[in-house]
């Protein structure tokens, strides 16, 4: 069996994102690809976040959370509409993508893909760290994409 994985045709892992997908920049997420989904998958779910985000502002800064992605899925577009899941608010206070922004050098940024055994009853409203808690128990497999973006 293999591990689930996740990358991007527009950067590999540990490399810098593209700047088009920056907030100031096009404000587009950009394509994933999934491979690797556990037969026994219900749902997946997606949080991009840049924990370097900490000494400028405070916390780990949430760029992007979707959940109920249908587990057949293997290609999430550039500029993906999220038809069929469901997107939270991010810490711009926005629903859906919002990107890499560092406010003072290079952050790392952290796309962190799940398999759960279960769809999630949440609303657009919903924040990574409600997700988190709502996915709590219902992991089946989990993985990890990084990119850097500076200013």
């Amino acid at each position: 069996m293999t591990a689930i994985e996740l990358t991007s045709p527009a950067f590999a892992n540990g490399d810098p994102i593209p700047d088009k997908y920056g907030y100031t920049a096009e404000n587009v997420n950009p394509p994933l690809e999934i491979d690797g989904v556990p037969d026994e998958t219900e749902s997946l779910a997606l949080a991009m976040d840049d924990p370097d985000a900490v000494e400028p502002a405070g916390k780990i800064w949430d760029h992007w959370v979707v959940w109920n992605i249908d587990p057949t899925t293997s290609t999430i577009p550039e500029d993906w509409d999220a038809s069929g899941a469901v997107q939270g608010r991010n810490d711009y206070g926005e629903q859906g993508y919002g990107g890499p922004n560092p406010p003072d050098r290079e952050h790392t940024y952290r796309f962190r893909l799940f398999a759960l055994d279960q769809r999630l009853d949440l609303g657009t409203d919903t924040t990574k760290g409600q997700l988190e808690s709502a996915m709590d128990g219902k992991v089946i497999a989990e993985t990890q994409l990084e990119g850097t973006y500076a200013p």
